[in-house]
């Protein structure tokens, strides 16, 4: 980014900032919306969770595979454009799916819906970098992107549980003015600034060592997370034949307690740095996969649901917020652009490989335990990852 780009976005941070966590805001109540809509779909449609979890699957492999291509679009036709454009077809593909009866075509507006946050999120964490000095400002920043992220998914699960109640195509179709929202705001706030081309510096960010820990270490918590929210749903709705508003208001425990905690989080990471709040968060994702699988097939949800779902939240208050700032404050300014894509995609990559074997092993003779496991297993190499980071402090002042 130029200098005249850099002074338009400083003087707009602010604003800025809110419409592009706006975007975190969307993508999470994305998530959240079709979470709880899939037995609903399921049964309309005559398909079990291997088939309906890849409306959830297709819209992180969407983003995942689309996220290395954000940076060279912005260099060719730049960020303002690329955004406006993906926050349009964004708006259409929520459109096309909410109208259709195909499950090739829902699946596919779920897959171009990713691909198009995959355009737009980067620019949000690397922005903020560019936007908000290092120090207290930017943790600030960080925490307020975060917050919106968690606040969505929170948002997502009790619309969805009202939406759901009438049909569930409103769960297609809700984000459709959302989207258009941010267009109108990206129009007067995103910077009319080229991109510059993105830096071959995959070797340097493979090398680097407390990036490629908050890579994995993002993505293991976000596979233990919406894995295990997979197997909660499906034995609400099924086990248990809770209706979907029942079961959005019974995941609520595993992400309020991280809208609450966000705004503190800057403080956390001043004073204990990132290892340490990335290690317990991981130890506590762990915790909740074996705390679900000893407890499984009791029939009681404030005995043998809820303690899961309270670990696993309290895993992202303390950890969620550190390997975002871990992923910002671990590489250069010059190669921030280059690694902020490397670091999502680790995130997506985390549903991407969770949703579909957890679903199969849900379909599979077991019921939950196996999948329980799985999510225990994933837990477990989250600790290890984490373990890694604590004997290696350099720079752990900030990072």
């Amino acid at each position: 980014m130029d200098s005249a780009g850099s002074a338009t976005v400083r003087r707009g941070g602010r604003p800025l900032l809110f419409v592009l966590s706006g975007n975190m805001l969307l993508d999470a109540i994305e998530v959240s919306l079709v979470l709880v809509a899939l037995p609903a779909i399921g049964a309309d449609l005559g398909l079990g969770p291997w088939g309906v979890q890849w409306l959830m699957s297709g819209f992180a492999l969407g983003f995942a595979v689309s996220l290395t291509l954000g940076p060279r679009l912005v260099a060719l036709w730049g960020l303002r454009r690329v955004y406006l454009i993906a926050m349009l077809v964004f708006a259409a593909a929520s459109l096309v799916g909410g109208l259709s009866t195909n499950m090739a075509v829902l699946v596919g507006s779920r897959v171009v819906k990713g691909a198009c946050a995959a355009l737009t999120a980067p620019a949000g964490l690397a922005l903020i970098g560019e936007t908000f000095p290092s120090g207290p400002r930017q943790r600030r920043a960080v925490s307020v992107y975060s917050m919106f992220g968690a606040s969505g998914f929170s948002l997502g699960l009790v619309l969805s549980g009202l939406l759901v109640a009438d049909t569930w195509r409103w769960t297609f179709l809700f984000p459709v003015p959302v989207a258009l929202a941010l267009l109108v705001a990206g129009r007067r706030l995103i910077p009319d600034v080229e991109g510059a081309p993105p830096p071959k510096s995959g070797l340097a960010l493979l090398r680097n060592g407390p990036l490629m820990r908050a890579v994995a270490g993002a993505g293991i918590l976000n596979g233990v997370y919406i894995g295990l929210l997979l197997v909660v749903t499906f034995t609400l709705s099924g086990g248990m034949g809770w209706r979907a508003w029942q079961v959005a208001l019974a995941l609520l425990p595993a992400c309020l307690p991280l809208v609450l905690s966000l705004p503190f989080a800057g403080r956390l990471v001043q004073r204990f740095g990132t290892s340490r709040p990335i290690a317990l968060g991981a130890l506590l994702a762990f915790a909740a996969g074996p705390l679900a699988l000893a407890r499984s097939g009791g029939g009681s949800y404030a005995g043998d649901v809820l303690p899961s779902l309270l670990l696993v939240g309290a895993s992202f208050v303390v950890a969620f917020a550190a390997l975002n700032m871990r992923a910002t404050q671990s590489v250069a300014a010059d190669l921030r652009r280059a690694a902020v894509p490397v670091y999502q995609t680790g995130v997506q990559i985390g549903s991407v490989v969770m949703l579909p074997l957890v679903a199969a092993l849900l379909d599979a003779p077991g019921g939950a335990r196996p999948a329980l496991l799985a999510v225990s297993v994933l837990g477990a190499i989250g600790v290890a990852v984490a373990a890694t980071g604590l004997r290696t402090r350099s720079g752990e002042a900030g990072a």
